[in-house]
């Protein structure tokens, strides 16, 4: 058995070192992301990680962890901006505005699929224009869903989530541990 992570979020590979999980190899998917007409957030989170899953070569006794991190504003879904004015057209609209973010998890283990999503509710504070700026100017917001990290620089734009804080990261750390559990890795120094 081998562990492979299903993505090449740097993120996620930190997250898994938190609880002691080094991938054996890293097979970050290539799929379409595109959200199917009228798809709701949490479904397409939940459907992203499946795909993603699904679309990792893996021996049959290989685990296979894929995410997806999704922001939504209502029932809109704001994915990774393509540019800097897309970042900035998500950071107008989220500020002074709650969101969610939603992170689903599927665990591969031959043909049999654990997952589980989570939702976490974000607050942005009213944003000036300096403030958005000096974020676009850092970069930052390149790669994540909604145009920003609350890892990084933007997390002193979030005066409040509720929700779990590693979910928003990109991993929902509790969660993850459960089903790699349940697909048989050895955490905790449990047998596989």
């Amino acid at each position: 058995m081998i562990f492979i992570l299903g993505s090449g979020s740097p993120r996620r590979k930190e997250l898994l070192a938190q609880i002691g999980v080094v991938a054996d190899d890293i097979r970050a998917p290539d799929i379409d992301e595109t959200p199917a007409k009228g798809e709701l957030p949490r479904p397409y989170c939940a459907r992203m990680a499946r795909q993603k899953a699904a679309a990792v070569p893996a021996d049959a006794d290989d685990i296979v962890l894929c995410a997806d991190t999704t922001v939504a504003l209502g029932r809109r879904i704001l994915g990774k901006p393509d540019d800097a004015a897309e970042a900035e057209a998500f950071l107008r609209l989220m500020s002074g505005r709650r969101h969610k973010v939603i992170t689903a998890v599927a665990v591969k283990r031959g043909d049999q699929i654990w997952e589980r999503d989570v939702q976490s509710i974000v607050k942005m504070k009213s944003l000036s224009d300096t403030e958005i700026k000096a974020y676009l100017a850092t970069g930052d917001w390149q790669g994540k869903a909604g145009g920003y990290g609350i890892q990084g620089p933007a997390g002193a734009l979030i005066p409040w989530i509720s929700g779990s804080f590693t979910a928003i990261v990109g991993l929902p750390l509790a969660e993850t541990a459960n089903l790699l559990i349940a697909a048989g890795y050895p955490l905790y120094g449990g047998a596989s």
